[in-house]
C-alpha cells in the first residue's frame, strides 16, 4: 500500500509513438484498479506498463485522490520501445477462496 504523504515514483518509457508508466502489479492490486486496466497496457514479470492515454490516467486519479505525491522519471528511445514486444496486460484474479 502507498502511504499518504509519501512520494510515488513512476518511470515513464517513451518512444516516437507512445509512452507507458511502469508500476508493480501489486500496486494496482492494492489500489483496487487492476481489473480496470485495459489490454492496451503491457506486462512483463511483476511489472505492468500502463498505456499513457487511459490506464496511466487511471492510476494518477487514484493516487491524487489518496493525496500521494508523484515523482516522474522519463526514459526515451528513438526506435520502437521493447515494451511493444511484451505480453498485453490481462487481469488475473488471484483469490484462492471466494472473493467479495
Amino acid at each position: 500500500m502507498i502511504k499518504k504523504g509519501k512520494v510515488f515514483t513512476i518511470i515513464v518509457y517513451t518512444d516516437a509513438g507512445h509512452g507507458w508508466g511502469k508500476v508493480k502489479r501489486k500496486v494496482l492490486d492494492n489500489l483496487g484498479i487492476a481489473p480496470d486496466v485495459s489490454s492496451y497496457s503491457y506486462q512483463y514479470k511483476d511489472n505492468v506498463y500502463l498505456e499513457e492515454d487511459c490506464d496511466l490516467s487511471l492510476l494518477l486519479q487514484r493516487l491524487h485522490s489518496d493525496n500521494v505525491a508523484i515523482k516522474w522519471v522519463t526514459k526515451h528511445t528513438d526506435g520502437d520501445s521493447k515494451i511493444r514486444s511484451y505480453e498485453r496486460y490481462t487481469y488475473e484474479n488471484k483469490c484462492i477462496n471466494s472473493c467479495s
